[in-house]
């Protein structure tokens, strides 16, 4: 029985590969697996030309997954610097990278990803237009957008970010509800600029059918943008951003009937206490399809330390429903980050999304940190940094300060409360003046 993409494989009965693989990573059936993907709950973002990906599932009842940004900019265009970080993503077991480059021609370096990378791969195909089609945005056409999603999905990219949402009908309602910070999202400042300056409806809503043929024909999940995100806590959950996702619940139900997967992306900057209500809200309007947060992020005056304020929201976040983090680095709102600031980020995100399964209860989510507590107990260092979710930095802090005996840390020496507990329960005496 023939298919095109996996959720037209699961709508017909039939279990692939990437089910099978995602299954085992996940501990769960295959036949579990195929149901989520046929009901639009899990996504499987997996291009039939990414002939190097490991298949990672998306979505309600699975394991948060966490996403790396990188890319060239026009005031830095390192691609050695970039592959790097590609390098450092995978590493650290990353599921997900974005290619967001936004100067000159991107497809050598995106074509070079996707051959080396077995994390899937997304982009922003509006991110990409100009430097592709060597236009200033007024005079690039719809029919012109359309060729830039075909090109990326010709190359293998696994998902794309649309920003499908942000038409006639969600910009008038920002116009009319001010904001404090209006638009941040890059793709949407864009798409808002060409249609403010040529009158015209959104591209890829008003040739949504033909995106989705795009889209359907290499597999490609469309990861619906959203381009109206609150870019500060004052904006959050406004009539832009609910009336814009209410339009992104439209289209994800048009995308499940060509068979095209689907993910839909959230805020932003969030206060703590509307996050949980932000989840629900979500998935409700959008029928369950996989959330894609980035962040958020909990207070807007951190520049520096957003990585941590990005985690604290991603944490409450995925723990409430949210099922895909994008990262956020200390560099967030100030420069495009480098090779340290991609480390704090995704390792700030894994901490995020780690302990939101350990609060949703995913299974086996909590079996990691009991064998790091019991390592602990037994003061076995190598086996806790091997548990570690970043190994490196855990040997590099408890060898700066070596202690004079390796089965306890310099913080506390021989009075440590795991070597004094253990000798008792063991039988023996404890002492620190007489002990040589």
């Amino acid at each position: 029985m023939e298919y095109k993409t996996q959720m037209e494989a699961a709508k017909k009965g039939i279990i692939t590969e990437q089910m099978k693989a995602v299954a085992e990573k996940e501990g769960l059936s295959p036949e579990t697996i195929m149901e989520k993907v046929a009901e639009g709950t899990v996504a499987i973002p997996a291009n039939i030309r990414h002939t190097s990906l490991s298949p990672e599932g998306i979505g309600q009842g699975l394991r948060t997954k966490i996403n790396v940004n990188l890319g060239i900019s026009g005031d830095c265009k390192n691609y050695d610097t970039e592959l790097e970080k590609v390098r450092m993503a995978i590493k650290f077991g990353c599921e997900a990278i974005m290619d967001l480059s936004n100067y000159g021609k991107t497809n050598t370096f995106r074509r070079q990803l996707i051959d080396m990378s077995p994390a899937m791969i997304g982009t922003v195909p509006m991110y990409d237009a100009i430097g592709y089609l060597e236009k200033d945005l007024l005079d690039i056409t719809a029919e012109d957008f359309l060729k830039v999603v075909r090109a990326h999905a010709e190359e293998g990219v696994d998902f794309m970010t649309i920003h499908a949402g942000i038409n006639k009908r969600a910009v008038e309602c920002f116009k009319r509800d001010k904001r404090l910070t209006n638009i941040v999202s890059r793709g949407g400042s864009l798409l808002f600029a060409w249609m403010e300056m040529t009158g015209n409806e959104n591209p890829f809503y008003e040739h949504y059918d033909e995106v989705l043929d795009i889209l359907r024909e290499y597999d490609v999940t469309i990861s619906l943008g959203d381009a109206l995100r609150p870019g500060s806590i004052d904006d959050s959950t406004d009539a832009g951003q609910i009336s814009e996702l209410i339009e992104l619940g439209a289209l994800t139900k048009r995308a499940w009937e060509k068979d095209v997967q689907v993910m839909v992306e959230g805020p932003g900057h969030m206060a703590m206490n509307e996050i949980a209500a932000n989840m629900t809200l979500q998935k409700r309007i959008c029928h369950n399809a996989p959330f894609y947060v980035l962040g958020p992020l909990v207070t807007d005056i951190a520049p520096g330390y957003d990585h941590i304020t990005s985690a604290i929201g991603g944490a409450i976040a995925a723990a409430n429903g949210a099922d895909f983090l994008c990262y956020v680095t200390p560099a967030e709102h100030l420069r495009l980050p480098d090779i340290d600031d991609v480390r704090e980020g995704i390792v700030a995100s894994k901490i995020a999304a780690h302990a939101a399964d350990i609060a949703k209860g995913i299974k086996g989510a909590r079996d990691i940190d009991n064998k790091m507590s019991d390592a602990r107990r037994r003061v076995d260092w190598e086996e806790m940094f091997s548990y570690a979710i970043d190994p490196d930095k855990a040997r590099r802090y408890f060898e700066s300060t070596p202690p004079s005996d390796r089965h306890t840390c310099s913080m506390c020496g021989k009075m440590c409360a795991m070597r004094t507990t253990n000798m008792i329960l063991e039988g023996k005496e404890v002492k620190f003046c007489s002990e040589k």
